[in-house]
């Protein structure tokens, strides 16, 4: 059973960064896209970033682009998204699912794992 296990989060300042990582188990991440999303208190999942297999094609909700920026190591099956000038509006769960998706996308993601806590505040 795929397994995905999310860390790396937690309470930082405004402006401040953080790198999530997104390790795979059950699972080869190597030949998989992957995306990650976000879960804002009392709101739904929002796409923020999707990336392709091999790292060619990259895609960010206009929300986190010049910010944001996601990676995969498909040696170690992990996949990361590095946070700067992170804002309030960032607090979130972050849980990475598979798949590649877009800002166009309206139905639903994969089950995803437990996620990790960002929280940005002053």
């Amino acid at each position: 059973q795929l397994q995905l296990v999310e860390s790396g989060g937690g309470l930082v300042q405004p402006g401040g960064s953080l790198r999530l990582s997104c390790a795979a188990s059950r699972f080869s991440l190597r030949t998989n896209p992957m995306t990650w999303v976000r879960q804002a208190p009392g709101k739904g999942l929002e796409w923020v970033s999707s990336i392709d297999s091999y790292g060619n094609n990259i895609g960010y909700a206009d929300s986190v682009r010049g910010r944001f920026t996601i990676s995969r190591d498909n040696a170690k099956n992990t996949l990361f998204l590095q946070m700067n000038s992170l804002k309030p509006e960032d607090t979130a769960v972050y849980y990475c699912v598979k798949g590649y998706y877009n800002a166009r996308y309206t139905g639903s993601f994969p089950s995803q794992g437990q996620g990790t806590q960002v929280t940005v505040s002053s």
